[in-house]
């Protein structure tokens, strides 16, 4: 629990927009979206019942992607409030808002075409819409808005190369060694000898009263 609070209070306010209105796409999901009505006949007498269902109790494929999406945003936002360092194909904003309108497609779809229920020779049964389908809806059109919000806020992130070529630049320098710092003195010339004009050169051993 403590890490969803820190989670909750380390996401920008444009962040927040899109976490509720996953959130509430999730639960949007347990309020009724269809109505059934069965139609039976008893003794040539027909008796209508009506009753709801979730989007739970009538799961198809527009359920399970609609569960995905929102649980999959979720998982993003908690991974962006943890520091995780990841990058998504044109930036959060971008995800969001085809996140958002992809589920608002299919909402839409499930407005004209209601999942199919069988009946029998006895028992008709008809599905309808109800309130819920239209708040889960609301709710895929506000991810859009939270994720153009988003893209508008967003900074361009630095490709992750050049993001580990940026730490291995940081690394210490090691310090050159005493040799490296201080190179060998080059060796002392050796002495000159005078020439005596006669191609002998004086030796500064003997003195010269020895010499002639």
């Amino acid at each position: 629990m403590s890490r969803l609070t820190g989670a909750w209070r380390a996401l920008e306010p444009e962040q927040r927009l899109t976490a509720l209105a996953a959130l509430g796409l999730f639960a949007s999901m347990f309020l009724p979206w269809y109505s059934k009505t069965d139609t039976v006949v008893v003794h040539s007498a027909a008796k209508a019942t009506e009753t709801s269902l979730s989007a739970f109790q009538a799961f198809s494929f527009v359920e399970a992607a609609v569960l995905l999406v929102s649980a999959g945003l979720l998982a993003m936002l908690f991974a962006r409030a943890e520091g995780r360092d990841f990058q998504l194909p044109g930036g959060d904003g971008l995800i969001v808002m085809i996140a958002g309108g992809w589920c608002a497609l299919l909402i839409f779809y499930r407005l004209i075409d209601k999942p199919g229920l069988h009946g029998n020779e006895r028992v008709t049964a008809t599905v309808g819409v109800e309130w819920g389908i239209f708040i889960a809806l609301l709710l895929a059109l506000g991810l859009v808005y939270a994720g153009t919000r988003m893209r508008t806020l967003e900074r361009p992130q630095p490709p992750l190369r050049r993001a580990r070529r940026a730490r291995a630049s940081e690394q210490p320098v090691r310090a050159p060694a005493a040799a490296e710092r201080y190179p060998p003195a080059p060796p002392a010339p050796s002495p000159h000898r005078p020439d005596t004009g006669t191609g002998e050169q004086l030796s500064f051993e003997d003195p010269p009263s020895r010499r002639g």
